[in-house]
């Protein structure tokens, strides 16, 4: 049996920090011939600062530099495929024209599509003449610059190579979702505008996922959809993960995870858990795992030591 592609997401270090923090996890997680590694991206925030006079200035925040930048220096150190995150909430139809421009320019073509976190917005940045609501209207922008147009209709020069691109999906459902069919149909609807593969949320119990690729084939979704791993690294995750992602944690992970005394015995638990969800998954016939690294990259290179 042939071993699936591995793949995994980086944080951009926070503003401040050096780039080497990224490296460091790239060149622990490189050995096992990753095909790509996706880089998250995050919006701005606003904060008040104080003048000597006693009045406030609101002034917007971007903790994370940007996340073309870091594409940039990966594919360039590298030589592998970096796949920025490129999302609508947070982020103007304005500047993702010209960070698509920008990416266009560096020789990136590999996107990942996304809604992002809507919920410490503030009004003006969920205004809809100026910024896209869902992850299928920032595709609708994607194909319109693919196809040589910028927002306002000019045509754009120098658009060889169209961006390819991936989108989410969620075994567990959309938390904003009615039902797991209406979730299935806006899949659908990714894919029949041209997403090529989904990754989905991160999930625990592998029945989901494969229940939910068996109603995706139903629904004519034929594309490649690449389950997303995370490994439990904390004892607070065990409802932290539930309360933020809506994902589920079956009763035998949850029941030893309570069991353990210290931080050390719950990444103990999380590294055999995902190695078993694993070797099931690549027996079930996936070809490709994905795994999220934030605060878990050494978790994430001992599970990929057992399964490469």
């Amino acid at each position: 049996m042939s071993k699936p592609q591995f793949s995994f997401e980086i944080l951009p270090p926070l503003k401040g920090n050096s780039i080497f923090k990224v490296y460091h996890i790239i060149d622990r997680l490189k050995e096992f011939d990753p095909a790509y590694i996706n880089i998250t991206s995050h919006h701005s925030e606003y904060v008040y600062k104080e003048h000597p006079d006693g009045s406030l200035r609101r002034v917007s925040v971007r903790k994370r530099p940007g996340t073309v930048a870091i594409a940039a220096a990966i594919q360039n150190k590298y030589g592998i495929p970096a796949v920025p995150h490129i999302i609508c909430k947070g982020f103007s139809k304005e500047e993702t024209e010209y960070a698509l421009l920008d990416l266009n320019f560096l020789g990136i073509q590999n996107l990942l599509l996304l809604r992002g976190d809507c919920k410490s917005l503030e009004t003006v940045q969920q205004d809809p003449e100026l910024y896209h609501e869902h992850a299928t209207d920032l595709q609708a922008q994607v194909n319109l610059f693919n196809q040589g147009f910028s927002l306002d209709g000019t045509r754009i020069q120098g658009i060889d190579t169209p961006f390819t691109y991936g989108m989410a999906c969620y075994p567990e459902k959309h938390e904003e979702a009615p039902n797991m069919a209406s979730d299935i149909y806006w899949a659908k609807k990714k894919v029949d505008a041209g997403a090529s593969y989904l990754v989905t949320q991160m999930f625990f119990d592998n029945q989901k996922y494969f229940d939910f690729v068996a109603r995706c084939r139903q629904a004519g979704i034929n594309v490649p959809i690449i389950p997303g791993i995370k490994p439990i690294v904390f004892g607070n995750q065990l409802n932290i993960l539930p309360r933020v992602f809506r994902t589920d944690l079956p009763e035998d992970l949850a029941d030893a995870l309570l069991k353990c005394r210290t931080e050390e015995e719950v990444r103990e638990v999380g590294v055999e858990w995902s190695i078993n969800q694993c070797r099931e998954l690549i027996e079930g016939g996936v070809d490709a795992l994905h795994f999220y690294t934030f605060l878990a990259s050494d978790s994430v290179h001992r599970i990929a030591k057992a399964i490469y």
